[in-house]
Order: structure tokens, then C-alpha cells, then sequence
């Protein structure tokens, strides 16, 4: 039985996230009946990770299985055919061995938030950043920022329905520039938990207005408690960029 993995780029706006769900369309959902609009095959879709809501994706991977063999580059074209009208493209298509997991074997997820930070509200970028019209000092969250680099415990940063085994985290990179109109955070990690990443963007954005230093973000870290940290940043400014995995 083939396996097959994608790599896939989506706007989340008009989905619930990425997981089936009964309450709207899910990308998973869109891909999983494309995958059968060409293929005639039922088959469940395993992604790396579970967006939510509103994130959007420039690398989501995924694998499912065909009993069918295709040329992976008719995979790639039918799919994105089928997709059709939803705000999904499959970038590429590779076959997999049959131990390769999208979410197991994954070592480490990028991920980016977009901030726009100007007076003007955005009309292009509505629903692709976080609108913020108070001017914030970037070089101060970069500060910040590096206060939460390195392993930790995250449970000020972790969604209160987070079902994550472990707090414990270990951030590789969470880096803060400032490029025009937009800041831009990237953050680097084997896993994150639940809104880990849009919790820390809320509470980096305080230190941009200048509410908070890079010692309150400090306690806040060691405090250890969901209700001492900052607010959960919209879901529109996430973007899933690149999923990594060990070469063989």
C-alpha cells in the first residue's frame, strides 16, 4: 500500500481549522474528499499539526495511504484539481516509506506571526495579520523575546484545554523584527502546545506598547499560571511555514 506525502499551502479564513469537524469545513475534510474525487479511495489524511481556526499554512505536511499507486506528480495535480474552489494548494507530492509519519517524524515546526503596525487599517491583509495601530517598539520584544528562548516550563503560555502531555518545552528560535509596516515573529520548535505561540505574541505585544518589560515577561514565565500572561493573539497573523524532518 503506497504512501504519500504532502506538502500543503492554505488560507484559513474560511475554515474551522485544519481537523474534520462537524460544525464546518475543515482542510482536512477538503483534501481527504479531493484525494477520493480522483483516486475513488476513502482515506484518512495525517497532518503534522492541527491549525486552528483562521491559521494559515505555507508548509503543512501530511501522509495518507492509497491502494492504488500513483505518479506523485498526478497526486499533486489531481488533488489540487479536485480541491477546487477552496484556498488550497498542494505544493508537492513525494512518496514515503511506509514507517513515516507526518506528525511522529516531524523534528522540528516553524512557524511565523505577522503583525501590522501602522495608524491604517489594512484592506489586503485583513485576514492575513494582526492589525495593531499603537506604535510598538520592536527592538523591546526582541528583548523580550529572548526571556522565553531555550526550555522551560510554557504553562503561562499553554491554552487552559491544552492536552498536551508536558508543559516543558524547549523554543530553539523566537526572533522579532520589524520589516516596514510589519512585525514579524518566528518561532522554531519540535512541538508547541495549544495557542502556545499566539499566547506569547500577546504577551510580547505588551512589551511593545511599553505595559510590560522583559522582566515581567519573566515572572510571568516563572509564575507558572495561564492568568499571569498576555492576551492570545488573533489566529489570522499565524502562518505554519515549514515542517522539518531528519533526512535518511
Amino acid at each position: 500500500m503506497p504512501r504519500y506525502k504532502i506538502t500543503v499551502e492554505y488560507d484559513g479564513s474560511g475554515f474551522v481549522g485544519w481537523q474534520r469537524q462537524k460544525n464546518g469545513l475543515g482542510v482536512q475534510q477538503a483534501i481527504e474528499e479531493a484525494i477520493a474525487g480522483f483516486s475513488g479511495e476513502t482515506v484518512t489524511l495525517f497532518a503534522a499539526g492541527r491549525t486552528d481556526a483562521g491559521v494559515h499554512a505555507l508548509g503543512q505536511v501530511a501522509h495518507f495511504d492509497l491502494q492504488r499507486e500513483f505518479d506523485t506528480d498526478t497526486v499533486r495535480d489531481a488533488v489540487n484539481f479536485h480541491v477546487k474552489p477552496a484556498p488550497v494548494s498542494v505544493l508537492k507530492a513525494e512518496p514515503a516509506k511506509a514507517d513515516f509519519d507526518a506528525r511522529r517524524s516531524a523534528r522540528q515546526r516553524a512557524y511565523l506571526y505577522r503583525l501590522c503596525n501602522r495608524r491604517a487599517e489594512p484592506v489586503l491583509e485583513r485576514k492575513r495579520a494582526w492589525w495593531v495601530a499603537t506604535p510598538l517598539d520592536a527592538a523591546a520584544m526582541a528583548d523580550a523575546a529572548r526571556v522565553l528562548t531555550g526550555k522551560h516550563d510554557f504553562t503561562t503560555f499553554r491554552a487552559i484545554n491544552c492536552q498536551a502531555r508536558s508543559p516543558v518545552k524547549t523554543l530553539d528560535v523566537l526572533d522579532v523584527a520589524r520589516e516596514g509596516d510589519f512585525i514579524l515573529i518566528r518561532a522554531r520548535a519540535r512541538s508547541f502546545m495549544h495557542h502556545q505561540v499566539r499566547n506569547i505574541v500577546g504577551t510580547l505585544k505588551l512589551v511593545g506598547e511599553g505595559k510590560w518589560t522583559a522582566e515581567d515577561v519573566t515572572a510571568a514565565l516563572e509564575a507558572r499560571d495561564r492568568a499571569r500572561g498576555g492576551p492570545t493573539a488573533p489566529a489570522q497573523g499565524l502562518y505554519l511555514v515549514e515542517v522539518l524532518y531528519q533526512r535518511r
